[in-house]
């Protein structure tokens, strides 16, 4: 130890306690009160002194403050949007590329800053946080002065600024949970934002991302209540500018709330009192506006949700799915005319006028050149009937199908001079046949030219044609595949009925067909039909159109095959029913007991296809009810019921005669839809015929007869080719029994075709599973499943 430490006194040392004379030393008193002696007594040795505490606080706030700095430190700025901030409409449009089908998804367009009047700027600020200008991004003021209005029902702003808002709304990272963490994050961020955006970047982000009720951001905004065209941000009076920025707070008041009313004074009494030498006047003058009636039409209702449907069904096969659409605000172009869809409905419609709701038809119509779908009929309402019977309705072609044999047989190198099998195929036995074989409806001859046989539709000539191929049916099925037919039905109907399938009994869609036909009209080449021109994303191709072009069959083999389907509407099975002086081919089909009936032709500019069938709705007693709408009813009358429902049907769909031939009502309509669709189109020529192939004679050619006079001239009558005994494009052993009940053989002792899974389309249209409704032939309607 140190000497100072140990330096000891002299000096007597004193006694601490009293000392007697001589006794000994007094015992202690008891403690003194009040000023009795030094030192803290009782409870208070127990309170800390003020400079404990003091010092105390000092280490806590420090503590508080540091954890705070660390905090703030740590906190990014965000960069990732949220997807609902910056999620935009796409716009379907027909393919003029202007004219809007459909918007689909949150009403929202972004528009930059000075693209926004000055007013919505003004307003905005007003009433949501009038220290926009100067705060750093929070306003404690702001928050104590929310309390206090919250707590005496005066609240006009928000304890959140416009930044703390934008923050929140924008940016990926802050939910929207109501607690002291996020609310802590949220200022971190807002007054980080406020360091590295400016104010006009953050107001603009703001108002391009708010809720106002009817859309999100001003623009759409401003549409939605003020007008569609004309109407903008950048075009917002005072009073709609006020108006607007009273919305915020509870997008979803009405649009004449009084609550609303009140706070639009409050947003035209800050703007006055912010800004008095721009909005000093407007509380003695502003009116509240009018608004225009919110759109109840519904974007899926009548032809629209036909036509969305299938676009969105083609790009969701292209990786874009519906969500993406949704939130995307892409521009689709689609292939649609809308004076051809409503024209394809018209012609339709003029030929089941008068008829039940068993009646069902499908319309479709595609340019051949570019493998665009332009018009198509499916239903009155996509709302009431979303079934597309063009693109999902899967029939039996029955004699539409054989123009597609005729193109295989000259494809082989045989001519169109070639005699075929008139009164029974060669050879008499084909694999598959029923007993009885494949015969005809009436009489044409031991022999017939290919011409005659496609024009009256003569069976025995196309199957016996397909036999003499040098693939056979293969040769059929690749042409047909390659033509965009859905190759797992075609596999299954060869597997299943053999050479039944050159006269027609695969199952095939209207669409199929159309496009089917254009390798007929552009020169042999077929493009895969589709219905979306193109995508845009600001203005920039995102998906281009799918029109590459495949050559299917020779350029001479297309003119050659349109040479005999012309015969068809001058003198065959649809003779008369062509276009007037503008050169026309096709070809009728009708099916067994006219339960479908087909007419499918073309122009060098048009390919279309008309398809009618007939169900009826029968309940497990027979009893025949008519369809609500189009579709049979599960329930009765289509009310709620415990007994019936989608497991236990109230009636089921039945196919059943529907009257009349291919060549009735399918072919008037294919006229009237033709004429309308080229009413102003140049005429166009069909290319000369080619005269490929050499004749391959299945059969002698006939003697040769002499030649008719004027009198008695077959040319006549509407169709020299009928004798009375029947329809020419009946499928086999039609009128044979006299009974009239002609079917196909099932070789595995099935009613009706079994279902098949794969109904894509083999031109990529997403197709659902056919739906069967009775014995023959396979419908495609959903209820019978």
């Amino acid at each position: 130890m140190s000497n100072q430490e140990t330096v000891i006194s002299d000096a007597p040392r004193r006694s601490r306690r009293k000392t007697g004379q001589g006794g000994p030393p007094e015992p202690p008193g008891p403690p003194t009160k009040n000023g009795g002696g030094g030192g803290r007594s009782g409870w208070r040795r127990f309170v800390p002194s003020w400079k404990i505490v003091v010092a105390g606080c000092v280490v806590f706030a420090a503590g508080i403050f540091g954890m705070i700095m660390v905090a703030y430190a740590n906190t990014e700025v965000p960069t990732v949007t949220q997807a609902e901030a910056v999620a935009q409409q796409s716009t379907i449009y027909y393919r003029d590329g202007k004219t809007p089908i459909a918007k689909l998804g949150m009403k929202r367009d972004t528009v930059e800053f000075d693209q926004m009047a000055q007013n919505i700027k003004d307003a905005t600020i007003a009433i949501e946080n009038k220290t926009f200008y100067e705060d750093s991004g929070i306003s404690i003021s702001g928050m104590v002065r929310s309390l206090w209005m919250t707590a005496t029902g005066q609240q006009l702003q928000g304890a959140s600024t416009i930044t703390q808002q934008m923050a929140r709304n924008y940016y990926d990272g802050l939910s929207q949970e109501v607690s002291i963490k996020r609310k802590v994050s949220e200022i971190f961020v807002a007054v980080k934002l406020d360091e590295t955006l400016t104010k006009d970047d953050i107001l603009r982000n703001y108002l391009n991302t708010v809720n106002f009720g009817r859309a999100y951001g001003v623009e759409a905004a401003a549409k939605a209540y003020f007008g569609d065209k004309k109407a903008s941000a950048l075009k917002l009076t005072d009073v709609q500018a006020a108006y607007l920025a009273a919305r915020i707070q509870q997008p979803n008041w009405e649009p004449d709330a009084p609550a609303l009313q009140a706070r639009f004074k409050d947003v035209i009494r800050n703007m006055a009192e912010l800004w008095p030498e721009k909005y000093g006047q407007l509380p003695q003058t502003a009116k509240f506006p009018t608004t225009r009636k919110a759109g109840n039409s519904n974007e899926m209702g009548g032809l629209k949700g036909y036509m969305v449907t299938q676009v969105l069904d083609e790009l969701a096969q292209r990786g874009l799915t519906r969500d993406e659409i949704e939130s995307g605000g892409y521009d689709i172009t689609s292939t649609f005319d809308r004076k051809l869809m409503i024209a394809a409905k018209d012609a339709v419609k003029s030929q089941l006028a008068g008829r039940s709701n068993e009646y069902h038809a499908g319309l479709a119509a595609v340019d051949p050149r570019h493998g665009r779908v332009l018009a198509f009929y499916g239903g009155d309402d996509y709302l009431n009937d979303p079934w597309n019977e063009p693109f999902q309705s899967t029939k039996q072609a029955a004699s539409a199908f054989k123009p597609y044999v005729l193109a295989a047989w000259l494809q082989a190198g045989y001519s169109l001079k070639s005699y075929v099998p008139g009164n029974q195929t060669v050879p008499k036995v084909l694999p598959g046949q029923q007993v009885g074989g494949i015969k005809n409806s009436h009489n044409v001859g031991a022999a017939v030219d290919v011409i005659k046989a496609t024009a009256q539709s003569v069976n025995t000539a196309f199957v016996s044609m397909a036999f003499k191929l040098p693939g056979q049916l293969d040769e059929v099925k690749n042409l047909v595949e390659a033509a965009g037919f859905n190759q797992s039905r075609m596999e299954k109907d060869i597997a299943e009925h053999h050479y039944q399938f050159a006269i027609g009994s695969a199952l095939v869609t209207p669409v199929e067909q159309a496009a089917g036909y254009s390798i007929f009209a552009n020169g042999g080449k077929y493009i895969r039909y589709h219905v979306v021109q193109a995508v845009k994303l600001n203005n920039k191709i995102a998906y281009p159109e799918l029109k590459t072009p495949k050559s299917v069959i020779d350029a001479g083999v297309a003119a050659d095959a349109t040479v005999a389907m012309q015969e068809v509407l001058r003198s065959g099975t649809a003779a008369g029913k062509g276009l007037g002086n503008r050169p026309a081919a096709g070809k009728t089909g009708t099916n067994n007991d006219e339960k479908e009936a087909w007419f499918v032709g073309y122009t060098p500019q048009l390919s279309t296809a008309v398809g009618f069938y007939r169900e009826q709705c029968l309940t497990k007693t027979g009893k025949v009810v008519q369809p609500l709408h189009s579709n049979c009813p599960i329930t009765p009358k289509g009310k709620p019921s415990t007994k019936y429902g989608p497991d236990n049907p109230y009636t089921t769909p039945k196919e059943t005669t529907l009257g009349f031939e291919g060549a009735g009502p399918p072919t008037l309509a294919w006229q009237k839809f033709m004429l309308a669709a080229h009413a102003n189109l140049p005429v166009e020529q069909f290319p000369d015929k080619a005269e490929v192939g050499l004749a391959e004679n299945i059969v002698p050619s006939p003697t040769p007869t002499p030649t008719p006079s004027a009198d008695d001239n077959p040319f006549d009558q509407d169709n020299p080719f009928d004798d009375g005994t029947g329809d020419p494009d009946c499928l086999i052993n039609c009128g044979d029994d006299g009974d009239g009940d002609v079917t196909i053989d099932d070789p595995n002792g099935d009613p009706g075709f079994p279902q098949t899974s794969d109904d894509s389309g083999g031109a990529g249209g997403n197709v659902p599973e056919p739906r069967s409704s009775g014995r023959w032939p396979l419908t495609a309607r959903p209820e019978d499943q």
